[in-house]
């Protein structure tokens, strides 16, 4: 089993009705994409975050209970859900315009998270601004540090600018919890606002230097690259005529994931033993898997049948 750790959201979604830009609600949250991504890819997952009661929070519990999710580890809170709108841009690309000033996604407390996990956990992911913001973000760190060294530690820190203190602190923040993680994925984009003057490469490069066993950095329409202490992968983008590129980065991390456990390769020891080989067909399932949510509106991951 794999637990994915973070907030579950609202994404409106744009649509157009009559000529006019509406707004559609739609389950979102990079973490609850990857644990919807990694249930649809026939993988064992669970969530482990904080969902309001409103409605909004019915209707992200609904999502991961009709794709198959584990919510033993959800906890429940009256604070109302965090929206965010996603306000489209050119080429398929997108911001987001987020409302959620202490909503339940940042509310969740030592006591909401569980005390031991079961053998059959294997990994932990942990992403976005949950790990930032309130005091989830002391939760989950205190959750990383207790779990590291036991299980794969996921990482995906998926900046949002526009909720986050200042560039230097969360720069900061990030490159602390890089030293608690065994496989790190961050998009070139992050990078660019992160680290304003610096190529990808040589940060990814850096970052993995600080323990990560495995560093791979998307490219967008580009594909990726993966850095490992045995070698350095590109690999190309599948080429799709794009949709919306809404949840192309959560695909990619849930295809990854569950690629190396199917293969047994999701250990602390695996992992920092890549073959080139296995690194390249790793990261070209994960390109698929983002290509074709690109071709889809809104954060829609695809099935293992659809991959392949």
């Amino acid at each position: 089993m794999i637990g994915v750790c973070g907030e579950a959201l609202i994404d409106f979604t744009p649509a157009e009705i009559s000529g006019d830009l509406a707004f559609v609600p739609k389950p979102g949250g990079s973490p609850l994409n990857v644990a919807v991504g990694l249930a649809r890819l026939g993988k064992s997952a669970a969530f482990i975050g904080k969902i309001s009661n409103d409605v909004f929070g019915n209707l992200l519990q609904t999502h991961l209970v009709q794709n198959g999710v584990d919510l033993r580890w959800v906890a429940r809170g009256d604070e109302s859900s965090s929206l965010a709108f996603v306000i489209p841009g050119n080429y398929g690309g997108h911001d987001f315009a987020f409302y959620g000033n202490n909503t339940v996604e940042q509310s969740l407390t030592d006591t909401d998270v569980p005390a031991t996990f079961p053998s059959d956990v294997t990994a932990l992911h942990f992403g976005s601004y949950s790990l930032m913001l309130g005091s989830s973000a002391g939760a989950y760190e205190q959750l990383m540090h207790r779990e590291h060294g036991s299980r794969v530690i996921s990482l995906d820190p998926n900046v949002r600018p526009t909720l986050l203190p200042n560039r230097e602190l969360s720069r900061q923040r990030i490159e602390e919890l890089l030293r608690l993680a065994t496989l790190v994925k961050a998009s070139a984009e992050d990078l660019a606002w992160l680290y304003s003057n610096e190529r990808y490469n040589e940060i990814a490069a850096r970052w993995l230097d600080t323990g990560p066993a495995l560093v791979v950095i998307t490219l967008g329409e580009n594909g990726a690259v993966g850095l490992s202490n045995n070698a350095v992968v590109p690999v190309p983008g599948a080429p799709v005529d794009v949709a919306d590129t809404v949840g192309a980065g959560d695909a990619f991390m849930s295809a990854l994931l569950a690629w190396l456990d199917d293969r047994d390769l999701l250990s602390n020891q695996a992992l920092g033993h890549l073959t080139e080989g296995a690194l390249g067909d790793a990261l070209a399932y994960a390109n698929r898997s983002a290509a074709i949510t690109c071709t889809r509106q809104g954060a829609d991951p695809p099935t293992r049948e659809q991959i392949q």
